[in-house]
């Protein structure tokens, strides 16, 4: 196994107990779920030794769920985080000083994937249809209620299902006619599933967008306050190498993805599409000397994707398709900007869930000051 597998810790116990061992350099920062190509902008960051250059030459990366994270990154067991904005609004309400200052996803990563042949222009076109739903909690139950709450529609007017995180198996299946699902990555194991004829009638699907209709705050770089507070070079130098990784994912997805086989174990890549990503990967850096407009990088993009479908199939290509979906949620005009009205429409909704007893002072809660010049 290469020295850059990473540790995943399975308890939250051992991550207290082995919270203070090693030397002063080396830094851990907290990722949620398992090691993962949609991860790729840490993965490069450490490899192409922007972490490095921000004072972390060691970085221990781990995976958690979120409450874990951001109680370390609160209690100082942890300088650096990812959560989503609905987690860093509830840890303020319940006393844990952290602070986000880096917007990862720029568009919120939630909709309903119903099959293509039906008539669905907004969420009122789903009333009638069975919803599955992961359950009630997290960034699906919190994106379907904001999408509701914009129609004037509440969850008791749906059929809702809670079905765990088995969209596809469920869908297919027929046992729900929608479902809320992560839209990056679930829409395409469902429309894989259905060209290939193995999801009943279904023969393709559409999504209907959280992010088409309103603005919400997802997943992003968390620090405590009090490191912003007492240590702002530290954190802006390293807010600055995540978005230097980040950056490279989006201008150059096929050697992001190689970086990341080093992280993540099986992640699918043949010799044969190493060596055509290692081509793609340098042709790349040529196209990029020339400084492209972001709409030219985002048009490199598709034409990498058409030209690797030519080659190779849908079972190779799925972990680097799923990259690609979600680079699209990160693109933005100005990366790891947030913007206000997404935190006020976020603590709003909640509110109206009752997941937050009261308002909170959401200048508390997130910060742009540390986001780096932009090139």
């Amino acid at each position: 196994m290469s020295f850059k597998r990473l540790l995943v810790s399975l308890s939250f116990g051992l991550l207290i107990a082995v919270s203070n061992v090693g030397a002063q350099d080396e830094a851990r920062f907290l990722l949620t779920f398992i090691p993962n190509v949609q991860f790729s902008p840490m993965y490069v960051a450490v490899a192409e030794g922007h972490m490095a250059r921000a004072g972390l030459p060691d970085v221990q990366i781990e995976y958690l769920n979120e409450p874990d994270v951001i109680d370390l990154v609160a209690v100082g067991q942890a300088d650096f985080g990812i959560v989503s904005g609905e987690q860093a609004i509830q840890a303020h309400a319940q006393g844990r000083p952290i602070l986000y200052v880096y917007e990862w996803f720029d568009r919120y990563p939630i909709g309903i994937v119903f099959d293509a042949v039906r008539d669905v222009k907004t969420v009122r076109d789903l009333v009638d249809l069975r919803i599955g739903l992961p359950g009630r909690f997290g960034a699906s139950y919190s994106g379907l209620v904001a999408l509701l709450r914009s129609e004037g529609l509440t969850e008791e007017q749906m059929d809702l299902q809670e079905i765990g995180f088995n969209a596809a198996d469920v869908f297919c299946m027929g046992a729900v006619q929608a479902s809320v699902v992560y839209s990056n990555n679930e829409p395409l194991q469902i429309a894989r599933r259905a060209a290939d004829g193995n999801c009943g009638a279904v023969r393709a699907v559409r999504v209907l967008e959280v992010s088409d209709k309103l603005s919400l705050v997802s997943n992003g770089l968390i620090t405590r306050q009090t490191l912003a507070e007492e240590r702002p070079d530290y954190v802006r130098a390293v807010v600055a190498a995540w978005d230097a990784g980040l950056r490279a994912v989006i201008n150059n997805p096929a050697r992001a993805y190689l970086i990341s086989a080093d992280y993540v174990e099986n992640l699918p890549l043949s010799a044969a599409l190493r060596a055509a990503l290692e081509a793609e990967a340098e042709a790349q850096d040529v196209f990029l000397a020339d400084r492209p407009s972001r709409e030219a990088i985002a048009e490199s993009r598709q034409a990498l994707a058409e030209r690797l479908a030519e080659r190779f199939t849908p079972a190779e290509l799925i972990q680097f398709e799923v990259l690609l979906a979600t680079i699209k949620y990160w693109d933005a005009e100005v990366l790891g900007e947030t913007d206000p009205k997404a935190w006020e429409t976020m603590l709003e909704t909640l509110l109206a869930m009752g997941v937050v007893a009261q308002p909170v002072d959401l200048s508390r809660v997130y910060s742009n000051d540390f986001l780096p010049e932009q090139p």
